[in-house]
């Protein structure tokens, strides 16, 4: 015991006294700031104009076809600012208000001979716009409408059964009841993967670079490989959890700091985001970074030079990609059968399992499952690893191939 806690007190002060890792966790806690900080940055740039995100629509009724109504479009919170006039406006008079940016666009009512409408949609540029916006077409239908309606002499009740009160609601037919913020989940599973991966990636970088270093050969005359292999794993791992806390709390501050409440209460949802699902969202961390972690030390005790590093350990890269994939895309059908699979199949389970809890779709024996799949995997990859780890450990010759690695493996067993 007092030998793992001294490679893991080693492998933590290595790891916070490297210049790469103060480096990248700067620049990604400085990248988070500013991040939640662009709408104010935005806001800056533009002198904080709030009403610039309004069109100015000039609407000309020349005719009075509207007969004075169309001031009720103010009144509709169509996200436009409308300037209603009666007066003959030119179409230059027009492009020169929209050239000094008075206004945006503008509509040109006119009457034609067989008794219809025709509506004139003036922009800048084309290219800006397909057609006449669908809202703007809804409700000047509607301001004409209800014109017509309003000179019939309907009684009320007459007009109120003129627009059907319909009440909407929606179900499905999956008996699992989903609920639960998407983005933030999907967002909780990207975090996972990255500090899952990156922080299992250290576990093999440090190994070749000790053994490159020859620190190797004083930490195996002092204690077991198997003392190393998991002091240096969970070592890291600590780091690595640190860091990411730092991150998160960054992050969340940042956005309670910066973000508009109402924007944030959207977006990032959090009321699904409960103390037992922290609590297993750090259970997966711990046993998903584990099931990496020791996969890439198998690969950095197969390489003595840090340049082999890379393609030693693209196999395990691309199991964690697979994994995180899996999980990923599953999302969009929470309670599909790969979706399920994904939440016990150890290589996507610490990536899916904690966003089917938030779903609420999560029974009890699949957490329980899903965690002791997972352990048992751990188990059988730690066996191997340090089997393998303490043949290879001293090996300081070529990149080994898949076959030298059985062998090792077999006589390790002999």
């Amino acid at each position: 015991m007092k030998d793992l806690l001294t490679v893991m007190s080693f492998t933590i002060k290595d790891m916070i006294k490297r210049k790469s890792f103060i480096v990248s966790t700067i620049i990604i806690l400085v990248l988070i700031v500013v991040g939640f900080n662009i709408p104010n940055i935005i806001n800056a740039i533009t002198g904080g104009d709030t009403t610039s995100s309004e069109d100015k629509i000039l609407i000309i009724d020349s005719s009075n076809v509207f007969e004075g109504t169309l001031e009720s479009l103010n009144q509709m919170e169509l996200g436009y600012e409308f300037q209603i006039t009666n007066d003959n406006v030119s179409f230059d008079d027009i492009k020169g208000k929209i050239e000094n940016k008075d206004i945006d666009e503008a509509i040109i009512i006119e009457p034609k001979s067989d008794g219809t409408y025709k509506l004139r949609y003036i922009v800048e540029n084309l290219t800006q716009v397909s057609s006449m916006p669908e809202d703007l077409i809804n409700a000047l239908t509607s301001v004409y409408t209800n014109l017509q309606i309003s000179k019939l002499g309907l009684t009320t009740e007459q007009i109120a059964s003129l627009s059907p009160s319909f009440e909407f609601s929606l179900e499905q037919t999956e008996e699992q009841e989903v609920s639960g913020n998407v983005f933030v989940i999907m967002l909780l599973s990207i975090v996972l993967f990255y500090a899952i991966y990156f922080c299992a990636y250290q576990v093999s970088s440090s190994i070749t670079t000790e053994k490159t270093s020859k620190i190797m050969e004083t930490l195996v005359t002092s204690t077991s490989p198997r003392t190393i292999v998991l002091g240096k794993t969970i070592g890291i791992g600590i780091v690595g959890l640190i860091q990411v806390s730092v991150m998160v709390a960054v992050a969340l501050v940042s956005a309670k700091l910066f973000l508009d409440p109402e924007l944030l209460n959207a977006v990032l949802d959090m009321s699904k985001f409960t103390p037992f699902l922290a609590v297993i969202t750090i259970i997966y961390f711990i046993l998903g970074y584990f099931a990496y972690a020791l996969l890439y030390a198998l690969t950095g005790s197969t390489v003595s030079k840090p340049e082999d590093i890379q393609s030693a350990n693209t196999p395990v890269a691309i199991l964690a990609v697979i994994g995180f994939y899996l999980a990923y895309f599953t999302m969009m059908n929470p309670t599909s059968e790969l979706n399920q699979f994904a939440a016990i199949f150890p290589l996507s389970s610490p990536f899916c399992m904690p966003f089917r809890i938030m779903m609420g779709i999560a029974s009890t024996s699949e957490v329980l499952i899903s965690i002791a799949v997972l352990l048992v995997t751990i188990l059988i990859i730690a066996q191997v690893a340090i089997k393998i780890y303490s043949n290879a450990i001293l090996n300081y010759g070529t990149k080994m191939s898949f076959k030298d690695i059985v062998k090792l493996y077999k006589d390790k067993n002999n």
